[in-house]
């Protein structure tokens, strides 16, 4: 596999993700942001941030998929949420443990940066997630 993930000693512990990923492959895919919306576009969860996640990480497993990689191969996960505070890591992990075994996402994740935003493009859209990931 291209891709190592690991926390060195030394850094936070436990957290949800790894701190570092090492990539070593020479193709490189990128996920653009993914939200809770099925392929024909019918939203997914209105107003539930759990099953927004959930919906949005099916969809960035579909995009890896496609291009010949898994969750394995991320080096980066990017995570947008709207209007967040800190009370909604509860919820927003348990939409990541909701789909982790299905589509094949490890505990801990690969290196993750969550960032608040006010809005995304539509106003029901809670979160976003982007992927980086390598194979060869």
């Amino acid at each position: 596999m291209p891709v190592q993930h690991f926390t060195p000693a030394g850094m936070m512990q436990p957290t949800p993700y790894h701190h570092v990923a090492v990539g070593t492959g020479s193709r490189h895919v990128h996920v653009a942001g993914q939200i809770a919306r099925t392929a024909d576009g019918t939203p997914v969860a209105e107003g539930d941030l759990a099953g927004q996640v959930a919906q949005a990480l099916r969809n960035t497993a579909t995009g890896l998929a496609a291009a010949g990689a898994g969750f394995g191969d991320v080096l980066r996960l990017t995570f947008y949420v709207t209007r967040w505070e800190s009370s909604q890591i509860t919820e927003l992990m348990a939409g990541v443990e909701r789909v982790a075994d299905e589509i094949g996402l490890p505990v801990p994740m690969p290196p993750a940066s969550l960032i608040g935003v006010e809005i995304l493009f539509e106003p029901d859209v809670l979160v976003e997630i982007e992927a980086t990931a390598l194979v060869d």
